[in-house]
């Protein structure tokens, strides 16, 4: 039986593998799901994603299971022991990003009823069905991208750059960047 064609990005590692097969690209409207792929998109500027993916249970326990309305309550004591915590990366300004992105969730959630509907708004409430043939195709931004960053930024998010949005785009299925030989591509189309 032959292998099945992949996203190379991927590639062989078993970690990038598990993830390309059964998360990245599947369209998800779960708030805690999305505050926690925003936040470790964020975590994984100028490092590689392999590092976050890797500490992902990591950051999970560190950051009370994603779950926004506890982690809108941290506050500096809090924070000084997330910065001794070798399960995520120990930087200051990410993890109080974190917490600020936290409390910008929920004024979202406030506002728009929930994160989902709020970042669901970007793409017409549906995934954006790409038809990319290389990896080489895909771009780092789009107009959506920038636009949800611009508007996440106003909000009082951050680590939330145009490339980061769209990797977290890609990454919650609100578009469908697998290239096109890629068997997940039809599966998610």
């Amino acid at each position: 039986m032959a292998p099945r064609a992949r996203c190379r990005w991927c590639g062989a590692t078993p970690d990038y593998v598990a993830y390309h097969d059964k998360e990245w690209g599947v369209p998800s409207r779960d708030d805690r799901h999305l505050f926690e792929m925003l936040n470790l998109e964020g975590a994984q500027a100028g490092l590689a994603w392999i590092t976050i993916l890797r500490k992902r249970e990591g950051y999970r326990e560190a950051f009370d299971g994603f779950d926004p309305a506890l982690v809108s309550l941290y506050r500096n004591a809090r924070i000084e022991r997330l910065l001794k915590n070798p399960g995520i990366v120990r930087n200051r300004a990410k993890i109080e990003a974190t917490v600020l992105n936290a409390r910008a969730t929920r004024a979202v959630q406030e506002e728009f009823g929930s994160l989902a509907d709020y970042l669901w708004n970007f793409v017409g409430g549906a995934p954006i069905q790409n038809q990319w043939t290389g990896d080489g195709d895909v771009p780092a931004t789009t107009v959506e991208s920038e636009q949800m960053s611009r508007d996440l930024l106003k909000r009082g998010f951050r680590f939330v750059g145009p490339t980061i949005c769209y990797s977290f785009m890609q990454a919650v299925g609100m578009v469908n960047d697998h290239i096109v030989t890629c068997y997940r591509h039809k599966q998610l189309a």
